[in-house]
């Protein structure tokens, strides 16, 4: 007689099997048009299996739009992003948590009451300020209004906080002062979190698309999300190029996912955790 226990197991396990089927699918369809051509694509023969290879599309997309610009422009923006957004929320993170100065808890406060006002809501005074500078159609207009992550700051906070004061005291004791605290003591027993935060900061940069689709106007400055959308603009309807630049765009923050799966796992459970 089968258990109940093994019953259960099977469900679960045919359950996630047509999750993940269900989830694949629009990849693998994605892909399967993109390697036919634009009357393969819209004819009445396509099916469901793959049945040509023909990369005409890739190649017009690398050769006819400026994907390499956007390239340049998503993994500059995307880095600077990622390197500011770490070395600054970490630092603000150890001020809060290890210096006492006046208005220490007010800051804090500050971070937490970030979490209430969406993103969404600050894009018109963002613009309006970005223009002000003469940042619009720049990297520094694509950037600046993207380095204010305050869940950064709090996990930091938080591991800071766990941290024994004795090994503060002893390095105090030695003459060592706060940056030697902070990048010689704390960052070394802190590099799995530094590396996670690191790695899905730079992925929720690459994937970020209605601030730059608002302070970018020309396409040379374009990210890759943007581009994508000039790609249907310039060339019509047309699935098979449509589809290639969307995989092309994606390539990257996949690979990243793939070989850092770990990491990027651990960043979103902390992530979850503070938020909750």
């Amino acid at each position: 007689m089968i258990s109940t226990r093994r019953i259960e197991n099977g469900i679960l396990t045919a359950t996630t099997i047509v999750g993940a089927l269900l989830w694949i699918f629009p990849l693998y369809w994605a892909f399967v048009t993109s390697i036919r051509s634009e009357e393969r694509v819209v004819s009445e023969e396509a099916g469901l299996l793959p049945d040509e290879f023909n990369l005409s599309s890739y190649i017009d997309v690398i050769l006819n739009t400026q994907l390499l610009n956007w390239y340049l422009n998503s993994i500059v923006t995307s880095v600077i992003i990622t390197l500011v957004v770490i070395v600054s929320g970490m630092m603000c993170a150890y001020a809060i948590s290890q210096m006492r100065f006046p208005g220490r808890r007010l800051l804090y406060g500050v971070v937490l009451a970030s979490f209430m006002i969406p993103s969404q809501a600050l894009v018109v005074t963002q613009f309006i300020l970005m223009n002000s500078l003469g940042f619009i159609n720049t990297w520094a207009g694509i950037i600046l209004p993207q380095l204010i992550i305050p869940v950064v700051i709090i996990v930091y906070k938080q591991f800071f906080d766990a941290v024994p004061k004795e090994m503060r005291e002893a390095v105090v004791l030695d003459g060592g002062g706060e940056y030697t605290l902070l990048f010689r003591i704390y960052l070394p027993l802190n590099w799995g979190i530094t590396t996670a935060l690191a790695i899905i900061t730079f992925i929720m940069a690459w994937n970020q698309f209605l601030w730059p689709f608002l302070v970018v106007t020309t396409e040379d400055m374009m990210t890759i999300p943007v581009g994508i959308t000039q790609v249907n603009d310039a060339f019509g309807v047309f699935y098979a190029r449509l589809m290639s630049v969307a995989l092309l765009g994606a390539m990257p923050v996949a690979l990243a996912y793939l070989i850092f799966q770990k990491k990027v796992t651990e960043a979103v459970m902390i992530s979850s955790g503070v938020k909750g």
